[in-house]
């Protein structure tokens, strides 16, 4: 089983891990809260000569620990298990583990924790065999290069899976920061070229103790890059090459405004060495990554920059990805702007409309709200989710609201008319598939009382609070959802809203979420509506869409609420 095919195991997406531990050029697999693999890298199957599916799923410690004549080991004396229960990295030069065919491979390994996105807690273990032959004479005196390789790898591993769990830019920065320092420097700074060509210095951070301090002083605009400077930094800016650069570097004439800018930073830091990696995206040079010594007495030496090269295109791709993410979000969200439509003021009526995307969607989607004067001085209300939260989901509803915007203006008929022949056209002349519905009609009724009428094409029902916080469904007029071909009539509904109530309409990401019944949702928001009745009707809204929304939710949210005049 590649890579490519492997899907969730124990809720783990096991082909991010896979592709991350890819990365490691020695042997790595991680391991769930329980103990049990849940990825493996090729070279981990190559060196213990098992294929991928005799890992997954299985205890790491009862699969492969071993003694050194291949002896089960028990689990109170692995260190391995010991330091993972923990939940601490460890490391070991000299250790066991079992093969397919039987025989044990010595190994050095280390350990350490591995957070794969935000709700994923696991271990990741690499190890290595020495290579030289056993039992033919002394040993080398182990393995500090060979052990700075492993935690050079550990630390690659930690890198690529903090920095690509997370589509947002300032995180990945952040994540970037307590990666790099106080690990490998006392000082962090990092230039990033915007989307308009300027070079911004954005973060500027020194470890102090066991606190990373920022330096706002030392941020902000930078002079643009000059085309032909050998200055370090400026190289970097170019995407030419990483190098090493110390306070002497800049100490001549400067030859452009960023070589004064970095004199200016040597000298306020007092760093004595410095490595500058340029940070690359998948398009275009995006910055620049350079770590600083001043407390840490060593230099940095040429021999350190494939490592801070390695981290610093790594962070290319993440910030390249968060970018994307957040450019298409900004267009998203204009577009879902521009679709949902401003509400119209009603004399007597106060109204208040949300919309939340979906967290994990493209921040557009199928949830809808409308609101809109009638010829006959009454006014529409609408309320539907067109199955979907992506692009093609807003245009469906962008055509279905339109279309009923037509119809109720030109026909004067019944609710449950209206979306009759709303079903009848997006069958034929939409690419919408499915979708829920409420449409109404209020006006004044009598002695401060107004009358919703009203027909329900398969969505949750509105919900109706007087200004005593009495709590109703409105339950009546319930039909089936558009887009089933079924032909039925469609029911209408009448009620009387008393004065000070509050009619609410919503979408179902409000109230379902993941192993919650429809009913624990329903109750949850007719609970939190009556105890919020009091409030103006934006907090009540701001209130009541805090308070009920699942935080798991992964729909979008359209939400209505209108108060009826106190009469």
């Amino acid at each position: 089983m590649t890579g490519s095919e492997r899907t969730e195991v124990h809720g783990l997406s096991v082909p991010v891990a896979s592709a991350m531990l890819e990365a490691i050029g020695t042997g790595a697999y991680v391991v769930d809260e329980e103990g049990c693999i849940v990825a493996v890298n090729a070279r981990a199957e190559e060196l213990l000569g098992r294929p991928a599916a005799e890992f997954l799923g299985h205890d790491a410690h009862d699969l492969l620990h071993r003694g050194p004549q291949g002896q089960q080991l028990p689990r109170t004396q692995c260190a391995m298990r010991q330091a993972f229960h923990a939940g601490r990295p460890a490391q070991a030069d000299e250790d066991y583990f079992a093969r397919a065919d039987g025989s044990v491979l010595p190994i050095s390994w280390l350990v350490t924790p591995y957070g794969i996105g935000d709700r994923q807690a696991a271990t990741l273990v690499v190890f290595h065999t020495p290579e030289y032959p056993r039992d033919t004479g002394p040993r080398p005196e182990p393995a500090a290069q060979w052990l700075s390789e492993l935690q050079r790898l550990a630390l690659l591993a930690e890198t690529t899976a903090q920095l690509t769990s997370t589509l947002d830019v300032d995180e990945a920065l952040r994540r970037l920061v307590a990666l790099v320092v106080p690990r490998l420097a006392d000082w962090v700074i990092i230039d990033l070229i915007t989307e308009h060509d300027e070079l911004w210095r954005t973060v500027v951070v020194h470890a102090e103790g066991g606190t990373l301090v920022q330096h706002e002083d030392l941020q902000g605009p930078m002079p643009p890059i000059p085309e032909e400077s050998p200055m370090p930094l400026s190289r970097a800016l170019r995407g030419v090459a990483s190098t090493l650069a110390g306070p002497k570097t800049y100490q001549g004439t400067p030859d452009s405004g960023i070589a004064v800018e970095q004199g200016r930073l040597f000298h306020a830091t007092g760093m004595h060495s410095a490595a500058i990696a340029p940070i690359r995206g998948p398009r275009s040079v995006l910055g620049a990554l350079t770590l600083g010594r001043t407390e840490t007495p060593a230099a940095f030496a040429p021999v350190d920059l494939p490592l801070i090269e390695d981290i610093a295109r790594r962070a290319g791709l993440a910030l390249d990805n968060a970018r994307l993410y957040q450019r298409q979000r900004k267009v998203a969200e204009t577009m879902q702007n521009h679709l949902l439509p401003q509400m119209p003021g009603v004399s007597g009526l106060e109204m208040a409309v949300r919309y939340m995307p979906a967290p994990d969607a493209s921040h557009v989607g199928g949830d809808w709200y409308d609101a809109f004067p009638l010829s006959d001085e009454s006014t529409a209300l609408a309320i539907g989710d067109v199955v979907g939260h992506d692009l093609e989901a807003a245009a469906g509803m962008a055509q279905v609201r339109n279309m009923l915007r037509a119809y109720a203006w030109s026909q004067h008929e019944p609710p449950s008319r209206i979306v009759e022949r709303l079903d009848e056209a997006i069958q034929h002349i939409t690419d919408v598939a499915m979708a829920t519905m409420i449409f109404g009609r209020i006006e004044a009724a009598h002695e401060g009382h107004w009358q919703l009428s009203w027909t329900n094409a398969g969505h949750p029902p509105p919900l109706l609070i007087s200004r005593d916080g009495l709590a109703n469904y409105l339950t009546d007029g319930h039909g089936i959802l558009l887009g089933t071909q079924a032909g039925f009539r469609r029911p209408d509904a009448t009620a009387l809203l008393p004065p000070g109530s509050i009619l609410v309409l919503y979408t179902d990401g409000l109230i379902e979420a993941p192993g919650q019944s429809l009913d624990t949702g329903l109750n949850r928001l007719r609970q939190h509506a009556a105890a919020l009745a009091h409030r103006p009707l934006t907090s009540f809204t701001d209130q009541l869409l805090r308070r009920v929304r699942p935080a798991d939710n992964d729909d979008d949210v359209a939400l209505l609420a209108l108060r009826v005049p106190e009469g």
